[in-house]
């Protein structure tokens, strides 16, 4: 029979976003009744997030650090004028260690795994098989909104982890090999060596559209492999289509997934405009989260709804670079923009991928000759392209 559960705090959604969140509530307030709700068997799913060093600070990273399975002192990128090395570090988290983490530090009920959520208020979550979980509070990390009330492109891949025979040779991240030929839009190749005989080879594009066709782009993957002569086996295959959000209605947004619940990830809208990565914002939250004694439903949302607002208005500049990569320039040029910003400094690079970039860094990055068409970036800005 279907049974009511009561708990202090439900989190829907056991992506990192919401796994984030349970492991910083749990560590910091241990006699609260957290409940995790994920409708895979799994938490995490089965996905790689990576972020820069100078991403996160104190309690943050101390929240991540358990979860990090490879880190890098440095990273390249590749373009065809210009290569470089960043002496910034990267690192990258598993879903299967995140998984494993989430398990050894929350009690066993806390873990609701294999359980679809028909709908959820700010006190309570109905689950398909009937039960129903009573909280205190209520946070939703279910993934995406409405995304037709935003607008921009779309950044889309296919990334195989390979086990190459006799090793790979590559010692650092390579963020961006842009050497590669321009097709649908911005393309680049993203590697990450996880040991000497294994890594990801990941083929992504800033694209007008968000049809991805995964077995071509996949054999673009294998072409690339081949073409370093890495030989071996597929271990691991991912993919994704993430917005890249140049404008759109924010408050409409946050209202497509239910006005009064809290939310967190990126059904609160909670990634980097540009590039997409949403690990910086997700520890963060959590972090903010776990520092409340007011973990009632609307304490929750008036909290998540600001910060989130607050991201937003922030991040307006990144959404205008967006509009400008998009509208600006032509698809198989839109290359030369990162070219022209990898060349900037290294510390103005790492305050932007933190969505933390000073007023400074934003005329040093729209200063000089610009690398699109100065009627058309004009156009762009003025709504009119």
């Amino acid at each position: 029979m279907p049974a009511t559960h009561k708990c202090d705090l439900a989190i829907v959604g056991g992506g990192l976003a919401g796994a984030l969140i349970a492991l910083a509530v749990q560590s910091r307030h241990p006699t609260c009744d957290v409940r995790l709700v994920e409708a895979g068997e799994t938490i995490g799913g089965n996905h790689f997030w990576s972020f820069f060093g100078a991403d996160l600070h104190g309690a943050e990273q101390a929240l991540i650090a358990p979860v990090v399975a490879h880190g890098w002192a440095d990273y390249d990128v590749r373009f065809p004028d210009h290569a470089r090395t960043l002496a910034q570090p990267y690192y990258t988290v598993r879903s299967a260690v995140l998984d494993a983490h989430v398990r050894a530090q929350l009690p066993r009920r806390a873990l609701l795994t294999g359980r679809h959520v028909l709908a959820c208020s700010a006190s309570a979550v109905v689950l398909a098989d009937g039960d129903r979980l009573s909280a205190g509070g209520v946070i939703d990390a279910r993934g995406v909104g409405d995304l037709s009330l935003l607008t921009g492109g779309w950044q889309k891949f296919v990334g195989h982890e390979l086990r190459v025979a006799g090793g790979h040779g590559v010692t650092r991240p390579v963020v961006m090999d842009a050497t590669v030929p321009q097709i649908d839009g911005y393309r680049f190749v993203y590697l990450l060596p996880f040991t000497p005989d294994t890594l990801l080879v990941e083929d992504t594009y800033y694209s007008d559209s968000p049809v991805l066709d995964e077995p071509m782009v996949a054999a673009r993957v294998a072409d690339y492999a081949r073409d370093k002569g890495w030989q071996g086996e597929v271990i691991h295959r991912e993919r994704g289509v993430l917005p890249v959000v140049s404008g759109g209605d924010f408050e409409a947004y946050w209202r497509s997934t239910g006005p009064k619940v809290a939310k967190a990830g990126v059904r609160a809208g909670l990634f980097h405009p540009t590039t997409g990565y949403s690990l910086p914002d997700a520890a963060r939250l959590a972090v903010l989260i776990a520092r409340q004694r007011d973990l009632s439903g609307a304490a929750l949302h008036d909290l998540t709804f600001r910060y989130a607002a607050r991201s937003w208005r922030q991040r307006g500049f990144y959404r205008m670079l967006d509009l400008m990569l998009f509208k600006a320039a032509d698809p198989d040029q839109r290359y030369r923009v990162l070219e022209r910003f990898y060349r900037l400094s290294p510390e103005l690079v790492a305050r932007f991928y933190a969505a933390r970039s000073t007023a400074l860094d934003k005329v040093r990055v729209l200063s000089g000759k610009p690398p699109v068409p100065v009627g058309r970036a004009i156009a762009a800005l003025g709504g009119r392209a």
